[in-house]
């Protein structure tokens, strides 16, 4: 299952995306978890220590090896250099499975332990003030996209992607590669106005989007946020002393967290899994053909210098059916 958090700066979301990545690791599920975000700050919401977390291996440093690794022996990508970040598998390319080990994994994952479980941490790398151009942000970002378009995943599996809620991801069609998008609101109007502008992007693709309400102190806040957002809010987390002890770098054993916030977390994980019946490959792979040809048209093309519409395999569709390499 691929899961995305989003949000506004200071909503709590990386917060949220680590207590939900704890939570899986402790009743045993196999996690891969990514940090898209401009912020990079999972790996310490994870526990690491800074300087762990600031020698993580960028995988926005390691585009090269993921691309030459993904296409495999796909004739239609002619070269490393040919793929962008929208490029989608075909007959050749390599895929990705959550429990495998692969020389992507090898290159950009590390393994961070979460009171006696594992789980494979990735991240884009941080973001320079020189970064932050589209071209450069995209080209971190970008090696994130490539993963989702060649994943294969099942019920079962859980990938937890950290990642903004900027227009970025929707000019690439990152948004699309998810079961399910958990939007962390507080209960504010700056806090609801995120959720309608992704709503509103989101609309006529089939994102599957609940809210979380972040920082929740009593009743007035849960019914601003129904008021706002509706049958979408799905959960409300309220202060945790749990969260502020994990904050000064103590965290206790998970399984110590409030039942309340145990509960909300439960209450994600069975939205998440819902999502796995609702599942369309051929409409997901439909939409990586649509946005890699809108990205083509606008800069790819002219980029690489290549006609990328012919990188599209015409019969391909990618299902969980596939072998990991085809």
């Amino acid at each position: 299952m691929k899961i995305a958090f989003v949000g506004k700066g200071g909503s709590g979301k990386t917060t949220l995306s680590s207590l939900f990545i704890r939570h899986l690791a402790a009743a045993g599920a196999p996690v891969v978890a990514v940090d898209a975000d401009i912020n990079q700050h999972l790996g310490t919401a994870l526990g690491l220590d800074e300087d762990k977390a600031a020698a993580l291996p960028a995988m926005g440093g390691r585009l090269r090896l993921i691309k030459d690794f993904l296409r495999g022996s796909n004739p239609r990508i002619t070269s490393a250099e040919t793929m962008i970040k929208t490029t989608p598998p075909g007959e050749g390319s390599r895929l990705l499975r959550v429990q495998e080990d692969n020389p992507v994994y090898d290159a950009c994952a590390r393994p961070v332990e979460l009171d006696g479980h594992i789980v494979r941490l990735m991240v884009t790398g941080p973001f320079t003030d020189a970064d932050l151009g589209v071209a450069c942000y995209h080209s971190k970002t970008g090696a994130v996209e490539l993963f989702l378009n060649h994943l294969v995943d099942g019920r079962d599996e859980y990938v937890v992607v950290d990642m903004t809620a900027g227009s970025d991801s929707f000019a690439s069609g990152m948004f699309t590669r998810f079961d399910i998008t958990f939007l962390v609101a507080e209960p504010t109007r700056k806090g609801v106005s995120v959720y309608r502008q992704y709503k509103e992007y989101a609309r006529d693709f089939g994102v599957v989007l609940k809210v979380v309400g972040n920082k929740v102190q009593g009743r007035d806040d849960i019914d601003f946020l129904r008021a706002e957002v509706g049958d979408d809010l799905l959960v409300t987390v309220g202060h945790s002393d749990w969260v502020r002890s994990m904050e000064k770098g103590h965290p206790p054993r998970f399984e110590l967290l409030e039942d309340a916030n145990r509960r909300s977390l439960r209450a994600l994980q069975i939205a998440a899994d819902a999502t796995h019946e609702l599942r369309d490959w051929e409409r997901y792979t439909q939409q990586m053909v649509h946005f890699h040809l809108k990205n083509a048209n606008s800069w790819g093309n002219e980029r690489t210098g290549a006609d990328l519409a012919a990188q599209i395999d015409p019969g391909f569709v990618l299902t969980e059916g596939l072998a990991a390499t085809v």
